[in-house]
């Protein structure tokens, strides 16, 4: 089927221009090189590497923002490598992805730290499973690790469980601000070309005629050479559009709990569990990039059900835990690694969906069935951290299934940050008279200048939630009770878009069923 008999079966689809959050002025029936579906970090990061290349470029994604799935809602740790099974996919581009992590923070300036990891045992046993992991770790290339005792860990770590046998040290294992390095990644994309399209939804995907593929949204016809599968939990189904749905995903929820900056100083690495085969690498304790203390994830096997009238993602009813089950869990497990933290100090919860492939490892190659149609699913941890070497390897791919690559001769791998430090902001003050000086957000010191900044910058930004991404602001001890109706009114003033239509944000995803703790809650 060609675009042309989409069109006249659906005339009134074809007569308008693409609705997107961009500046982009394409329209349905331009032709792309390359169409990449969902815009999490691993579709951004292969936009991001494509638009080195002279091509061009489409991202879709369901959602009005980048970074709205699990690309939102995880840990925000790049792992050192170590942990996944010698010989699979995730072992050799986990080690690669976090190499390059660095090089990307000071082209991108999204936020990067290498803090160290510590996996800890407490009895002979653990120690034992230890010794088998750095041996793993070593056989995926990965050196700087090592074996040390449970004073080494006390030294290093003054508030772990006293009852520390002994760790697994990676220095070079970090943390990163997993949202803000989606929104530079598909910020640097667009300005070297790439098109970004919000709120498009993947209906169809058919055959077109002379070779490609032409993609159907809910109000938008795409033709394209290339497509590029990176809809995450979605991504069987939209494989199943072309007949390239040799895996299944079971998603996988995992629930975090946020605590102030207070509790940041209690873990000064990212403590993990030892794995077991239940429960993998359990409840973490770690500071996030910004100094929170973070709590989480849990790890259930639930189902999705497509609301198509909401069109939002819903949890089915397999998943029976109460959230006060799930609030003692975390909670209790938490405290075998860091007794002392203090759960008043909670100030959200979240939680996010990771995509479990039914074939036990990552899925990144060129369908046998649908020549020019790649597949990136099943993207479960550490994806984050292999995302950029997942970007290279589905440009490698790309090269061998005919996409030719010739280099963009203007990229520019920069892009200004979008946050100041606190440090430049000694004389800001609430109310003060110049944008650079008035502070919005009081408990993130976030400036008028730094909000009208993100607005204006490559995706247009239209909700209070989009805007929080890109500045932390409402991200406080107060959750944006104090900031929220002024960053609202600094959107509509500067998009022109009334107050009343100003969206708060997307559908929450706390666990809880508000999002302070109650007295009740802070008994655990």
């Amino acid at each position: 089927m060609d675009i042309e008999d989409l069109c006249s079966s659906t005339p009134s689809q074809c007569s308008r221009p693409t609705r997107h959050p961009t500046k982009s002025t394409a329209w349905y029936d331009k032709s792309y090189d390359v169409l990449i579906i969902g815009a999490g970090v691993v579709g951004c990061a292969i936009a991001r590497e494509l638009s080195r290349y002279n091509l061009n470029v489409a991202l879709l994604e369901r959602a009005p923002d980048v970074a709205s799935g699990a690309s939102k809602a995880n840990s925000g740790i790049i792992h050192g490598g170590y942990d996944a099974q010698a010989g699979t996919l995730k072992s050799k581009l986990a080690h690669q992805g976090n190499l390059m992590w660095q090089k990307l923070d000071d082209e991108l300036h999204f936020g990067f730290r290498r803090i160290g990891s510590l996996v800890l045992a407490f009895n002979e046993e653990e120690h034992a499973t230890l010794k088998d992991i750095m041996e793993n770790g070593r056989k995926n290339g990965v050196s700087n690790i090592s074996l040390i005792s449970g004073e080494q860990v006390k030294r290093m770590e003054p508030y772990v469980n006293p009852q520390v046998y002994s760790a697994l040290y990676c220095p070079d294992a970090g943390v990163a601000s997993p949202y803000e390095y989606c929104i530079a990644l598909c910020e640097n994309a667009i300005a070297n070309g790439v098109e970004f399209f919000g709120e498009h939804h993947v209906q169809n995907i058919e055959r077109a005629t002379g070779g490609g593929y032409i993609v159907r949204c809910d109000h938008d016809l795409f033709r394209t050479k290339f497509v590029i599968n990176c809809a995450g939990i979605h991504s069987a189904t939209v494989a199943a559009l072309v007949g390239a749905d040799n895996f299944s995903i079971k998603p996988r929820k995992g629930e975090y709990l946020v605590l102030n900056k207070s509790e940041g100083q209690l873990a000064q690495h990212v403590l993990f569990h030892t794995p077991t085969k239940k429960w993998g690498k359990g409840i973490l304790v770690s500071q996030t990039y910004w100094g929170n203390l973070l709590l989480g994830p849990t790890a259930r096997d639930v189902e999705l059900v497509d609301d198509e009238v909401r069109g939002s993602d819903r949890l089915g009813s397999t998943d029976p835990e109460t959230a006060e089950q799930v609030l003692h869990y975390i909670v209790s497990t938490a405290r075998e690694l860091v007794p002392s933290f203090d759960i008043t100090q909670t100030i959200t919860s979240f939680s996010g969906l990771r995509a479990k492939s039914s074939t036990g490892d990552w899925i990144i190659e060129e369908s046998p069935v649908s020549p020019g149609f790649i597949n990136c699913a099943g993207i479960d941890s550490p994806g984050l951290t292999s995302s950029p070497a997942v970007a290279l390897m589905v440009v490698g791919i790309l090269e061998s299934a005919g996409c030719p690559l010739k280099e963009n001769p203007s990229f520019d791998p920069h892009r200004p940050p979008i946050i100041t430090p606190r440090s430049l902001k000694k004389d800001c003050k609430i109310d003060a008279p110049t944008p650079e000086r008035n502070i919005i957000c009081r408990c993130e010191r976030v400036t008028e200048s730094e909000i009208v900044d993100a607005i204006h910058r490559r995706m247009t930004v239209t909700s209070v939630d989009a805007v929080k991404k890109r500045t932390r602001a409402g991200m406080g001890q107060c959750q944006g009770t104090f900031c929220g109706p002024r960053v609202t009114r600094i959107i509509s003033r500067e998009t022109g878009i009334p107050e009343q239509f100003i969206k708060q944000a997307q559908k929450g995803s706390s666990i809880l069923p508000h999002k302070r703790l109650t007295k009740d809650d802070k008994s655990y």
